[in-house]
C-alpha cells in the first residue's frame, strides 16, 4: 500500500473518531450507545406488535428514549392495548 493510501486511511479513521466524539453525550443528551440501544428496542417492540395477531401494528407508533418506551396510536379494544403493552414490556432493555 502506498504512502498516499495510508495517509487517506489515517485521515478517515481520525475523522470517524472526531465524529463519534461529537456525538458524545452531554447533560440531558443520549450517548451514541444509548441511541443505538433505543433504536434496537424500538425495532424489537414494533416487530413484536406487528407479528401479534389481532393487533393492527401499523396503527401503533413506538418511540424509545433511554429504554423507556412510548406506545401511541389506535387499537380496537382495551385488550389489544394491554397485549401491546405486555409485548413491549417483554423486550429486553425496556424500562
Amino acid at each position: 500500500m502506498g504512502k498516499s493510501n495510508k495517509n487517506i486511511r489515517s485521515i478517515a479513521i481520525a475523522g470517524a473518531i472526531v465524529a463519534l466524539a461529537a456525538c458524545a453525550s452531554g447533560p440531558g443528551k443520549e450517548s451514541t450507545g444509548e441511541l443505538l440501544d433505543d433504536s434496537v428496542i424500538t425495532t424489537k417492540v414494533k416487530t413484536a406488535i406487528i407479528a401479534e395477531k389481532g393487533i393492527d401494528g401499523t396503527s401503533v407508533s413506538v418511540e424509545t428514549n433511554k429504554g423507556r418506551v412510548l406506545l401511541s396510536g389506535y387499537v380496537k379494544s382495551p385488550d389489544q392495548r394491554q397485549r401491546a403493552e405486555g409485548l413491549a414490556r417483554q423486550v429486553g432493555g425496556v424500562r
